[in-house]
């Protein structure tokens, strides 16, 4: 029976099955924010601004004391084009869909993909909570720390992924084996990379993540009392910052989210842009709140206390990452459709869309074709993941 020949939605179809296979951290993350982006380019433009909860103080008593609600948000934009492009021709329409998707679609598509989920994983930087291991193998026992710093902290039971970089996979993989799923619920597992479920977390192995170098930077003070905000002055120490260096600052404790009293563990911060070293001011994530419905931390930093860095200086460690998957978004735009070509298609699955062009070129006689994905990411509550620093 001959072929039939294959039409551009079906490759287009065919193409994003398979990219949507690969993103195996962007496929966890929040997906809901894709419909603000219209058909024809961005009704919102190329931001969006993603309201965060709101947060209230208590009254303890009769005494009425209203308290005006102040939304705070952050933008998410839609503005990376990454595409591949190659040529294929009339004839290789013609084979079947599995024969085209292996040849020409599969390694278009891990290449893709594996860029994608690069570029979104940068958003670590983001996280300032830390389970510090490094110079040692992941265990069982960093993951359920990094569980309750997300229960601390009040992450949803519900959608929660341990994804791991291979090191950590090799670690972890054989003492928990036993603890996995039975077959039949492994058989219906649909993404690669994905191990099972066990302490509330979904299992996954991830090649993409990235090494962190921590900066060389140590030895700093706090440079005055009453500091707040996002930005902190120090004096003293010596050495450059790397952002998503982690740190935690003497005297300064995180307390509850809701009743606002001491934890008595140590805020943990992250270091947001680097920094050259010596005195000046660093820019910090989470901002310093000492007060009202945003208190996160128990008081303003003393004048001198003592700024401790996460891991070694200048070495770097893995990274691997719990979280829920409020913590961060990622979100796909629909490119505009250009007219008079060969063939053209757009289509969505789970929220990924994806354009494909082919026109005939007449001087070399070939089929020139690109496939493209406009998006953006953002980490929207950063509180919800937490960053497992091993080996």
């Amino acid at each position: 029976m001959p072929n039939s020949i294959l039409t551009a939605t079906a490759v287009t179809r065919e193409a994003l099955r398979v990219l949507h296979q690969k993103l195996n951290f962007v496929g966890t993350i929040t997906r809901e924010y894709d419909d603000s982006f219209a058909q024809q380019g961005a009704k919102v433009g190329d931001t969006l601004k993603v309201r965060l909860p709101n947060q209230y103080t208590v009254r303890t008593g009769a005494t009425l004391a209203a308290q005006d609600t102040v939304e705070s948000a952050v933008e998410l934009k839609v503005q990376t084009q990454k595409g591949v492009d190659l040529n294929f021709t009339s004839i290789d329409l013609t084979m079947s869909l599995d024969d085209f998707s292996e040849r020409i679609i599969e390694p278009a598509m891990s290449v893709l993909a594996a860029n994608i989920e690069a570029d979104a994983m940068s958003m670590y930087k983001d996280v300032y909570n830390q389970v510090t291991n490094t110079g040692q193998p992941a265990s069982f026992a960093k993951v359920l720390q990094a569980r309750k710093i997300l229960v601390d902290n009040l992450a949803p039971l519900n959608a929660r992924t341990c994804n791991l970089n291979t090191q950590d996979n090799v670690d972890l993989v054989d003492a928990l084996k036993g603890l996995f799923n039975d077959k039949g619920v492994i058989s219906r597992q649909n993404r690669e990379g994905f191990m099972g479920r066990t302490a509330g977390f979904d299992f996954m192995e991830n090649t993409l993540w990235p090494a962190h170098v921590r900066g060389a930077g140590n030895g700093y003070l706090v440079n005055g009392a009453g500091q707040t905000g996002s930005t902190l002055a120090v004096n003293t120490g010596t050495g450059a910052l790397k952002a998503g260096d982690v740190f935690t600052i003497a005297g300064v404790n995180r307390v509850h989210p809701e009743t606002k009293q001491s934890t008595g563990v140590l805020q943990q911060f992250v270091v947001s842009e680097d920094y050259a070293g010596g005195a000046g001011t660093i820019q910090i994530s989470p901002a310093i709140v000492t007060t009202g419905a945003g208190q996160n931390v128990t008081g303003s930093p003393a004048a001198g206390a003592a700024i401790t860095f996460a891991g070694n200086a200048g070495a770097a460690h893995g990274i691997s990452m719990a979280y829920q998957k409020g913590a961060f978004a990622f979100a796909t735009a629909d490119m505009v459709m250009p007219r008079g070509v060969d063939f053209a298609s757009r289509e969505v699955f789970d929220g990924i869309s994806m354009r494909i062009v082919r026109q005939y070129d007449i001087n070399s006689d070939k089929f020139p074709c690109r496939l493209d994905v406009l998006y953006g990411f953002k980490t929207i509550r950063p509180q919800l993941a937490c960053r497992l620093a091993n080996n």
